[in-house]
């Protein structure tokens, strides 16, 4: 393993932005904060993100649930029905992504550039 300085493992910045910060965890948020209910079943997520593996899809909600974003209810069913929401902590991220994506299609142009950078 690489050495690492120690200030970088205290800073809050790192720590809380590395949990969601991946496109499949932003793109999961932005899914459930946008379902009418708010609650949206695995395979429901899964359509709205055809290009997610089910293995990706499946490490990401771990992920965030583990973060306490996102929580996992199961319900004892055969077959067992398992249901995904925002927690509290969640919806509260929810202005900050949106602001998040208003930027970025207003500064898209900008960004993204096919420019080679050597």
């Amino acid at each position: 393993m690489e050495n690492v300085n120690i200030q970088y493992l205290g800073c809050p910045i790192r720590q809380v932005i590395s949990r969601f910060s991946d496109k499949w965890s932003m793109l999961v948020l932005y899914t459930l904060h946008s379902s009418e209910t708010g609650t949206l079943r695995f395979n429901e997520l899964r359509r709205q993100m055809a290009d997610c593996s089910q293995k990706m899809l499946s490490s990401t909600l771990k992920n965030l649930e583990h973060s306490n974003l996102v929580s996992r209810k199961v319900f004892p069913e055969v077959p067992p029905r398992v249901e995904y929401r925002l927690t509290e902590t969640g919806r509260s991220l929810m202005p900050s992504v949106d602001s998040l994506i208003k930027w970025s299609l207003e500064h898209f142009n900008e960004v993204v550039t096919d420019k080679i950078i050597l």
